[in-house]
């Protein structure tokens, strides 16, 4: 049996740096509402932005956290200590679970499936596959698809459909300082168009984070 002994100093200044850090990737700008009451509270009828930090709010534990143009958590990741997980779930802030990811095994390209989540039932809801460079992402019979189309730098993208002339669906670049500072490796922004699911495209972001083993 192992007993862990942390240092409370070193866990309050890494809190402090935390929150000094998050002051800074997120812009303090008050937002509107944008959806009606009857609508689903995961799409908007305008383009939304999020920060999203490579990093789970479980202390030293691997995961991912994404606030809205407020500053306020809407969906996390946590992996605690297992890096590059078989298995991942996509949360909102309250802890439901909204998508299960789970990596397949082929072998000629690599898999990974995303599931709608409910305690009742769990019912895939897109597939992503990775054949040498070209990442698609199959959105179910008659449902279309998305093509992951690489942008400036090694972890800039676009997510473009397939079946509407290549329409801009989300971007994901890293995240910069007004003056055009870039913030680190693990801070970025997502960009996502009107009338798309913006839980759909996190759990996205989230697999392509398995592939470029951020998470």
């Amino acid at each position: 049996m192992y007993v862990y002994i942390t240092n409370p100093l070193h866990h309050l200044l890494t809190e402090l740096a935390f929150l000094s850090t998050m002051a800074k990737v997120y812009p303090q700008t008050p937002s509107s509402p944008s959806q009606s009451p009857s609508s689903s509270p995961y799409v908007s009828s305008k383009q939304e932005f999020f920060t999203i930090w490579m990093k789970s709010l479980v202390y030293n534990s691997h995961g991912c956290t994404a606030y809205n143009s407020s500053g306020e958590i809407v969906y996390r990741v946590d992996n605690y200590d297992t890096k590059c997980s078989s298995q991942v779930y996509l949360m909102d802030i309250r802890g439901k679970v909204l998508f299960a990811i789970q990596r397949k095994k082929l072998p000629v390209f690599g898999c990974w499936d995303g599931y709608k989540w409910d305690f009742s039932k769990k019912q895939r809801w897109f597939r992503v596959t990775r054949k040498r460079q070209t990442i698609h992402v199959d959105l179910g019979v008659g449902e279309g698809g998305y093509k992951i189309v690489k942008t400036g730098g090694k972890l800039g993208f676009k997510i473009i459909n397939t079946d509407q002339d290549g329409a801009l669906v989300a971007e994901f670049k890293p995240k910069q300082t007004a003056s055009g500072i870039d913030l680190g490796n693990d801070v970025f922004t997502l960009t996502v168009e009107p009338d798309v699911d913006q839980s759909l495209i996190m759990a996205i972001i989230m697999v392509l984070g398995l592939i470029h083993r951020q998470l």
